[in-house]
């Protein structure tokens, strides 16, 4: 099929490269080489004769992807045979006369065009074969079979695998091209693919045909356009050029030396170059990495794919320069959320919040551009996550990229210079905790008998309470009490006693704490458990979520059924990524707890729960007792002494609050989940869906159509559902530009040892032990004096907390979750640290400096000796030994 004539329906017939290169053929203005397309019919014809072939491809497909060895034997077998497979009939007699009348002497490029190639979610670059400069048609014919091949290379079958493509659904085409002689070739990317920023265009060129740049072994020029002007230039030594070679293939051919740092490109045809690419990313309607040629001063487009690593810009409604804030990670929660999480977080959330690539962001620009609140929308920011604070700095050393408003506001004061002034006592937060469960309880039975668009009308309007609640003054006043004591013990017993985080060690074991007394909830579950060996036994092998209703039949049974239910009535609410409110609760999905229950039978005795808060209250105590002696030996001592111990009741009051609103936050959104899933039920029933959870990728509106009209748009589900498995491959960043530029910030600060790992300090002591790497909560084998290293940690990860003896997570801030019970078991911990799950090993040795801020990789027992073989843990808390 020549290119031209290839449809936009097509890419199932003629892969993803040549449907592309169809549709820059119809771009006016825009030349591609002539030629044609061996569409996938040919393939699947060869397949269809080749039974063994089929059947090897079937075992590729049930093969564990994680298995390196056994892919690269079974591909590497599949390669050979599919090239030794005989060309289906006719295939030459269709290819040999389109070659014929070409009969000039110039050679062909033969290139792959899988079906699963450059495709919105996953390009596939670099992944199959091309040829350039084949001649005659038996030689294009045998490379034909070769790009074939290509579709089972080590690394194309290793990409589909983590991609989730099915081996036996991917087909090949071959594009055959005219090859041309270039003077020059390179890559144009639409998008600079470090930073993000659409605004900037990205130029490679070097001398002669592509394959030179491809190769790395060329320093090829690099220019930057932005606005219509070339603004960075850097010109690449070029030892040679790759050229067509006469007999066939390309060869390496030298330039000479006074040609070697020669600008491959002049200024203008840059400049021009970039206009014909953004007419091409127009077209496509996103960022482009395009390949091309300059021929006798004439751009040719060889390739355009999408660049899949951009992450997402949210929509605007003007063309102002913007900056966001990411939500995710404050909540510790950076994967991305369905539909209906996005929209009922828009609807509760107390300020705006935009989607992009599955993720919330906060638009901070009119507080930046503002002299009157920048310095304290940076020091809120920077006390939580100093890189946060970094990435808004970089944005804002830009000279006017954000004007101050006209008429702006006076200067607010200083952030948390004195706690709130509030009574210390004990009775505000039962008040509180008491006022939101009378509301969720209303919430309960006001809910109950609602169906249909009432029921969608009735939870939108109930968010307005949700919102009352959130914007609380005296709950937001109770926090900000809490947390101000922590600032101010902090600054000042670093000041009169030079002790950093001192109150982290005052924290331990504070009352009303939900979070943790969750933790020691599930210890409680575990004594039960661990009474009754069949219960265990039974736990062990529990591979669904029925498993409660088969304790009822086993000794103790009842008992533990009874046990763990007792724990989900009080936190079945919760689960890994709650924020999302699509993701499946403990109370949905019990099973999730039983890894964590299996783990607490085995790390602990009877009693742990009790003996571990009491432990903590005791250094909580001897730590307030330390502090007020040392601070009456003091000048001035005694004031100091009554001053820091108003201060330490108020942190052990309302700190443990500060847990709770979330906690209530969650167990609304049950409520709501609840009636929303019985409302999907009915719907399936009636046909309108096919699963309940199709409403996830709903937004509450348009279930409240499904809803109203009994009609559902199945391919807007499908669209969503493929962009949720998308949006995975994406990495959010702390602070995106409405350029999409990505930032996220980088530690500016000495002292840290060389090669440690630094990050921000948020619960003060050092431990050293042994890593344990942990993705997922469900997966999670800790034994005691582990020290635990992940990505983020919400609630769900609290259980986990009572076994380890150290935390250091990728994600976080002072106050985020992890660092709040971090210090409140009383674990050194070290939070924003980045790439922190790649660069520590699993079992490695590591010690985390709580106070100072690092982590270090330690050398392996073996490097050190049997002499540390008894010591591989020590453990110093608090300036205790």
């Amino acid at each position: 099929m020549p290119i031209e004539q290839i449809g936009t329906a097509r890419l199932a017939s003629v892969g993803g490269k040549a449907a592309h290169l169809a549709e820059l053929a119809r771009i006016q203005g825009v030349h591609v080489p002539p030629g044609f397309c061996v569409t996938t019919d040919a393939f699947w014809t060869m397949l269809a004769t080749s039974p063994r072939l089929r059947d090897r491809i079937d075992e590729l497909s049930r093969s564990d992807p994680d298995d390196r060895d056994a892919l690269r034997t079974l591909s590497s077998a599949i390669r050979k045979e599919v090239e030794a497979a005989p060309l289906p009939t006719g295939l030459a007699d269709s290819v040999t006369p389109l070659i014929a009348a070409h009969a000039d002497g110039a050679g062909w490029a033969v290139r792959s065009s899988a079906t699963a190639e450059d495709l919105p979610a996953a390009s596939f670059a670099g992944q199959y074969d091309t040829y350039l400069n084949v001649s005659g048609a038996p030689a294009i014919l045998r490379h034909i079979s070769r790009c074939w091949a290509s579709l089972f290379s080590e690394r194309a079958v290793a990409y589909r695998a983590s991609n989730g493509v099915d081996h036996k659904s991917a087909g090949m085409a071959v594009i055959v091209q005219r090859l041309l002689a270039p003077q020059s070739a390179g890559v144009l990317f639409t998008a600079d693919p470090v930073t993000g920023n659409r605004t900037m265009a990205c130029v490679e060129a070097v001398f002669g045909l592509g394959e030179a740049l491809v190769s790395g072994r060329v320093e090829a020029d690099a220019y930057g356009v932005r606005d219509g002007r070339v603004v960075s230039t850097s010109i690449g030594t070029k030892p040679f050029a790759v050229q067509a070679a006469p007999g066939g293939g390309t060869a390496e051919v030298p330039i000479p030396p006074g040609r070697r740092r020669e600008r491959v490109l002049t200024d203008a045809q840059v400049v021009r170059l970039v206009e014909l690419g953004r007419r091409i990313e127009a077209h496509l309607g996103r960022p482009q990495d395009i390949e091309w040629c300059l021929v006798d001063d004439e751009f040719h487009i060889v390739q355009s794919r999408p660049i899949t690593t951009l992450f997402p810009v949210p929509a605007a409604t003007d063309v102002q320069y913007r900056v966001y804030v990411s939500v995710g990670h404050a909540q510790m929660m950076t994967d991305p959320m369905r539909p209906l999480g996005i929209s009922v977080w828009q609807h509760t959330a107390l300020i705006p919040m935009h989607e992009a690539g599955g993720r919330l962001f906060v638009d901070v620009t009119p507080r930046l551009a503002s002299p009157a609140t920048r310095a304290l929308t940076l020091d809120v920011f920077g006390r939580g996550d100093p890189l946060l604070r970094d990435a808004l700095e970089t944005v804002l050393s830009r000279d006017d990229v954000l004007p101050a408003p006209a008429g702006d506001a006076p200067p607010a004061p200083p952030a948390g210079s004195m706690p709130a002034d509030i009574e210390t006592d004990p009775a505000i937060v039962a008040q509180l905790v008491e006022r939101s469960r009378a509301s969720i309880a209303a919430l309960r039975r006001d809910i109950t008998g609602r169906t249909g668009t009432a029921l969608l009308d009735f939870v939108i309007a109930d968010f307005d309470e949700l919102k009352r609640i959130l914007s609380d003054p005296s709950s937001h006043q109770a926090i900000m009490a809490g947390m101000g004591a922590l600032q101010w013990l902090n600054d000042n017993m670093e000041a009169w006693l030079a002790e950093k985080g001192a109150a982290d060690a005052l924290m331990q074991s504070a009352p009303g704490n939900v979070t943790s007394e969750m933790g020691r909830a599930l210890l409680d579950v575990a004594d039960t458990v661990r009474r009754h060996p069949g219960v265990v036994a039974l736990l062990q092998n529990a591979g669904h979520d029925g498993f409660l209703d088969e304790l009822s039949g086993i000794p103790g049974g009842a008992e533990s059924r009874d046990a763990i239910r007792a724990f989900l009535d009080v936190y079945g609410m919760r689960c890994v990524g709650e924020i999302d409110i699509t993701r499946p609760r403990w109370s949905e999905h019990p099973g999730a707890l039983v890894p964590l229950i299996l783990a607490n039978v085995r790390n602990f005795e009877d009693g742990a729960a009790r003996r571990l808060f009491e432990q903590g209250l005791r250094e909580a105590e001897k730590k307030e007792r330390d502090l007020l002696e040392r601070l009456r030996a003091q000048p001035g001592g005694a004031e100091k002494a009554a001053e820091t111990k108003r201060m330490i009741d108020r942190l052990r009051t309302f700190i443990g609050y500060r847990e709770y609103p979330k906690y209530a936050i969650v167990c609304r959104h049950a409520v709501y989940k609840q009636a929303l899933l019985e409302e999907a039920d009915r719907l399936v029933r009636a046909r309108v869906l096919r699963d309940r959870e199709d409403i996830f990728y709903l937004s509450l509106e348009e279930f409240r159509d499904a809803v109203g009209t009994g009609r559902i748009d199945e391919a807007l589900v499908t669209r969503r559902r493929e962009a949720f498995v998308a949006h995975h491959a994406l990495t959010p960043p702390r602070v995106l530009t409405s350029e999409g530029e990505a930032l996220d910030g980088a530690y500016r600060r000495d002292g840290i040892p060389a090669g440690a790992l630094p990050g921000l300090a948020v619960s003060a002591g050092v431990v050293e032990g042994r890593a344990r790497v942990v993705l997922d909560i469900a997966g999670a084998d800790v034994a005691p004096g582990d020290i635990l290293v992940t990505v983020a940690t919400d609630p769900s990860w609290s259980p986990a907390f009572v076994a380890i003896s150290g935390m250091v997570t990728e994600v976080g801030g002072l106050m985020t979750h992890g660092a709040v019970i971090a210090r409140e078991y009383g674990l050194p911990a070290v939070v924003g640290v980045a790439q922190a799950t790649r660069l520590i090993h699993d079992g490695q040795r590591i010690r985390v400096h709580g106070s100072e801020g690092y982590v270090e990789l330690l050398p392996s027992a073996e490097d050190v000796g049997t002499r540390d073989q008894l010591g591989l843990m020590r453990t110093q808390r608090h300036g205790r030994r």
